[in-house]
């Protein structure tokens, strides 16, 4: 049965897949972040935290299931990115879990008690969990980019030879990390500026003000730095696109520019880089004219453009090591088999379509805005 679809094409759609399924966690889940992230700085008063966080309160669970489906089908499709990731960004991982844990605790705590100190600690710690996983998946980017230092033995055995969290905070990890939490921090701005009434909006809106063009900027450097400060990498025997998953089969060498080829050989993938650009101006100029919703598409697509240029300026590449160039992880040699790949197609196709319905359902459901008046009159029954 499994024969049907070619093992190039299954390997193809699952990069694809993961593609779309890490744009759909940055979309959905991201202005949850953005919107813990920013509660500092939108929302002084009691009432108006309760504002900010009863507009994503109904919404930021269902949104955690792109975050499971990413990491299941990196485990399900990608098993060796699996292990080498959670070996290189262990310490990393740990701390987006420990702070993603603050969330769900954070919601159900902080309205429990009416004490100001009680609030403000629940308040701090969404605030956490919305700031250090923004920031972190950034600079996971930054280090997958430049190469992760690691290696495979010959049992396929994967060796991590980095000395931990501090080593991938070097500056163009930084630098990622904050292109991802001002890109993030602007779609929760968005979100907030469609979803809220009163001073929360209008502070949502001024904040769009800054945050569009920092990202615009933050990203244009990021490209700028790559082009002439990041090494990239390439194969220099030809690809087995059908072949076992053996990432020792094959030759790589880190080079300059290589992460540009792509574009040289493929032109249209230059729509990535182009989205990722335009999206955030596009926010900025319709959140101007008072278009939140047109706004927030514009949003989502500029996110969609910056996680996409990642994937089409490292293809086939997805984890290359910088150690040992050749032992690097791509998208012919790091899949699972061909019958595992057919099976999750199957239940993708299956299953996926559900989850957005249900999606949809729920914010259609759950449309309309969060305003002081509302949070004051249902003050027992709300976050």
């Amino acid at each position: 049965m499994h024969h049907l679809v070619d093992y190039e094409i299954l390997r193809l759609i699952w990069w694809l897949f993961l593609g779309v399924l890490l744009i759909g966690f940055a979309i959905m889940d991201g202005f949850d972040l953005g919107v813990a992230a920013l509660l500092p700085l939108v929302a002084r008063t009691d009432v108006e935290r309760r504002v900010a966080i009863n507009s994503i309160g109904p919404v930021w669970d269902g949104n955690q299931v792109w975050l499971i489906l990413g990491a299941g089908a990196i485990f399900a499709a990608w098993p060796a990115i699996y292990a080498a990731a959670f070996s290189g960004f262990y310490i990393a991982l740990f701390l987006v879990l420990a702070t993603l844990i603050l969330r769900p605790v954070g919601f159900e705590f902080r309205n429990k008690i009416a004490d100001p100190r009680w609030r403000s600690f629940w308040d701090w710690a969404l605030f956490a969990g919305g700031l250090v996983p923004s920031l972190v998946f950034g600079v996971a980017f930054g280090n997958l980019l430049q190469g992760v230092p690691f290696r495979i033995d010959g049992d396929l055995r994967v060796a991590y030879e980095g000395s931990g969290l501090f080593e991938l905070l070097n500056p163009f990890g930084l630098l990622a990390g904050l292109l991802s939490l001002a890109m993030l921090t602007t779609h929760g701005a968005v979100y907030l500026s469609l979803k809220t009434e009163g001073a929360v909006r209008d502070r949502a809106r001024g904040f769009i003000r800054v945050g569009a063009p920092v990202s615009v900027a933050l990203f244009a450097l990021a490209g700028v730095w790559v082009f002439y400060g990041v090494p990239g990498y390439a194969l220099t025997t030809a690809a087995v696109m059908d072949g076992p998953s053996n990432p020792l089969f094959k030759e790589a060498v880190r080079q300059p520019g290589a992460w540009m080829a792509n574009y040289a050989a493929h032109p249209w993938m230059m729509a990535a880089p182009a989205l990722g650009l335009v999206g955030p101006l596009l926010v900025w100029g319709l959140s101007a004219t008072g278009r939140a919703g047109l706004a927030f598409i514009a949003s989502g697509l500029g996110i969609a453009g910056v996680v996409g240029t990642a994937g089409v300026s490292m293809f086939p590449f997805l984890m290359p090591s910088s150690v040992a160039p050749s032992a690097s992880l791509t998208v012919w040699d790091a899949s699972s088999s061909h019958v595992t790949l057919f099976v999750m197609l199957v239940a993708t196709l299956i299953f996926l379509p559900i989850v957005l319905a249900y999606t949809g359902f729920i914010f259609r459901t759950l449309r309309g805005t969060v305003s002081p008046a509302d949070v004051q009159r249902h003050s027992n029954s709300l976050y």
